[in-house]
């Protein structure tokens, strides 16, 4: 049987050949653990003398690297924090740590999560450059060295290193669309929980009213039982006292393969483009529909455009919320609050005056942030208050609730994931299944979104998970193959770090996934 010390050494063999510029260079590892070996062969001793502790005992995990780790750095993808080590572990660290999991590594991201500038590619940080997609791992042509594929973002590092199996499972971050989008595109299952399934203790944030840390994996099966390992009330936040009888630490039962039977599906009809943009979308989205029908589901095409309304809670709370973590971090830390990052930029573009140069994107949301009056009854504490409001009341009462109700629906679907903003400001949970490949760029990845309301993830996972199998749509990509020496997928009724290595393999045995 495969050790769990070997098992970590054959996905560090993998990030060798194909993370890093000996190789095919997709550059998603920001740090690896240098103790993951040993750690991995003192789990397997525990195994063969107590037994596992849990599902997750010896199976390697990627972080991505805006989650506290107090062993290796947590960066946000800045290069004012590079080298920077949190007090302690974030909460969910901790709980894969109790849980006997092994962290792999660190991912890289979209710098700050997407929120240090705009126009800025997705994967791409200062401290990290640019994360590449392996499902078509080029360069656009001509250009600044951007990849021609976008990885996703901002959990572009933990979406490309699934997809190219470098680990067992990862954790991403979202705020709006940062589990989606690189679930999407690197053709995998993400899940972006209801806000407080999760504790957000220890995560470098940008919104507390809509940040999560989630599941991304190849497999739904995979997700779901990284998603119940991870749930429970945690005191450093309080939002998770609301998941209190509504969480399930298990979320496997609800896998079954009638799901879909009986359900009731809708999605928005266009032209407000919450479906397919495109020929091949269209027709992937359109196929993904058959499967469901197939399984016994009634899926509807419904005229429908949600509210929505221009928001300041991104930009207020980002800057309220990261000079909380900032501050977190203790008085010897050399960023201490917005401002510092600030002043950081200005001083590192003076004395590297090179228009390509890390922050050659800019800090526009940074320098929008830093100026907003977070006082109690300023004139932006208070349109933030009412833009909060108008977000829910537009996101839950007259959007998602209402299309519900009205329609006597049981989930809400979206081509790719162009839910994931209304999702997003609702609270609500959402989970990507890979659905099918567009020929633009190669092979490109595109997914089917389930939604529902809060506490709804057991609902939505047995969709997806019937819909998975149904439709056996995920084919891995082509420039990652096996290496020289890798395991063949064994028995599925296995144990320990053998069950890591067929964990996101164990389709093969039933479909069509022969690539590695």
């Amino acid at each position: 049987m495969l050790t769990s010390a070997q098992l970590v050494q054959l996905y560090l063999n993998r990030i060798a050949a194909y993370d890093g510029p000996g190789g095919l260079n997709l550059n998603t590892i920001i740090s690896l653990n240098p103790n993951a070996v040993a750690q991995a062969a003192a789990l397997d001793l525990e195994r063969g003398t107590t037994g596992p502790r849990s599902a997750l005992h010896g199976i390697p995990v990627l972080l991505k690297d805006n989650i506290d780790t107090s062993f290796l750095p947590t960066t946000a993808g800045f290069l004012g924090l590079a080298g920077s080590l949190p007090p302690d572990n974030a909460t969910i660290a901790l709980k894969l740590l109790d849980a006997g999991a092994i962290i792999l590594g660190k991912t890289s991201l979209t710098e700050f999560a997407n929120y240090l500038t705009s126009g800025m590619p997705a994967g791409y940080s200062s401290l990290n450059g640019y994360t590449f997609n392996p499902y078509n791992p080029v360069a656009l042509p001509g250009g600044d060295g951007r990849p021609l594929l976008s990885p996703g973002g901002s959990s572009a590092g933990s979406g490309a290193a699934m997809a190219a199996n470098f680990a067992t499972i990862a954790i991403g971050t979202e705020t709006s669309g940062s589990i989606l989008s690189p679930a999407n595109q690197n053709s995998l299952v993400g899940i972006k929980p209801t806000v407080g399934l999760w504790s957000r203790d220890g995560i470098i944030p940008i919104a507390a009213s809509q940040d999560t840390a989630g599941p991304m994996a190849r497999s739904v099966t995979d997700a779901a039982i990284l998603l119940g390992a991870l749930t429970g009330e945690d005191p450093k936040d309080p939002q998770t006292a609301e998941s209190v009888g509504k969480a399930k630490s298990d979320y496997t039962p609800y896998l079954r393969l009638d799901a879909l039977q009986g359900a009731r599906l809708g999605y928005y009809a266009e032209p407000n483009g919450s479906t397919a943009s495109g020929s091949e979308q269209l027709a992937i989205f359109n196929q993904a529909l058959d499967v469901l029908r197939a399984e016994g589901a009634t899926v509807l095409k419904i005229p429908f455009t949600p509210p929505t309304n221009s928001s300041t809670v991104l930009p207020y709370e980002f800057k309220r919320d990261l000079n909380a973590y900032l501050a977190s971090l203790g008085p010897a830390a050399n960023i201490q609050d917005i401002d510092d990052v600030n002043t950081f930029i200005i001083d590192y573009n003076a004395a590297n005056p090179d228009p390509a140069g890390p922050f050659k994107y800019g800090k526009v949301r940074i320098d929008t942030s830093r100026l907003i009056d977070l006082t109690p009854g300023s004139a932006d504490t208070i349109r933030y208050q009412a833009d909060r409001a108008a977000d829910i009341l537009n996101s839950r009462t007259l959007g998602i609730d209402a299309f519900m109700a009205a329609n006597s629906l049981d989930a809400i679907l979206f081509s790719g994931a162009s839910g994931a903003a209304i999702g997003a400001r609702a609270g609500y949970p959402t989970i990507i299944v890979p659905a099918g490949y567009q020929t633009l760029n190669n092979k490109n990845p595109l997914g089917l979104s389930f939604l529902a309301k809060a506490y709804e993830e057991e609902k939505l996972l047995g969709y997806a998970y019937d819909f998975e199998q149904a439709s056996l749509a995920r084919l891995s990509p082509l420039s990652t193959p096996p290496l020289a020496g890798e395991p063949v997928p064994g028995p599925l009724a296995v144990s320990g770090a053998a069950m890591a290595w067929t964990f996101s393999r164990k389709l093969r045995r039933r479909c069509r996934l022969p690539r590695g």
